[in-house]
């Protein structure tokens, strides 16, 4: 079972994998083994993922989710097969724990009187500044 939280657990059963032969490092044992973890989970039809988690999941990774919406992830980082489910396990928690909390809604606030002439006091300083690399005209 994925634990990413108390409210969202994700069964083992959901997900599928499958196995490939992975290149890199390993010499003649990457020919011979089946290392490279890819994991299949079906997001859109999940029973254990809350529906505003899922939306945002969606709008976060909705373009790593094909149309059938299943997520794909797949890890050949290791040259062990257990290492790379757990990188894909790892690495699909860190997405959820990602999306687990909504976000929150900004509160518009309007600038200080304070600020609004600082602001404007700098910006005659550096009009100024401007005005004394000009060339000065002959009449002055």
């Amino acid at each position: 079972m994925l634990v990413v939280s108390r409210s969202v657990q994700i069964p083992e059963n959901e997900f599928e994998w499958q196995f490939a032969r992975s290149g890199g490092p390993g010499g003649q044992h990457v020919n011979k083994t089946s290392t490279k973890a890819l994991l299949r989970w079906d997001v859109t039809h999940s029973p254990s993922l809350p529906e505003g988690v899922r939306r945002r999941f969606l709008e976060t990774y909705g373009t790593r989710v094909n149309q059938d919406g299943h997520l794909l992830l797949s890890s050949d980082q290791y040259r062990s097969q257990s290492r790379n489910i757990d990188d894909c396990l790892e690495r699909l928690r860190t997405m959820l724990v990602a999306v687990l909390q909504p976000p929150r809604r900004r509160r518009p606030t309007r600038p200080t009187r304070a600020s609004k002439e600082r602001r404007l006091t700098q910006k005659k300083q550096h009009g100024s500044k401007k005005k004394l690399r000009k060339k000065p005209k002959p009449d002055d």
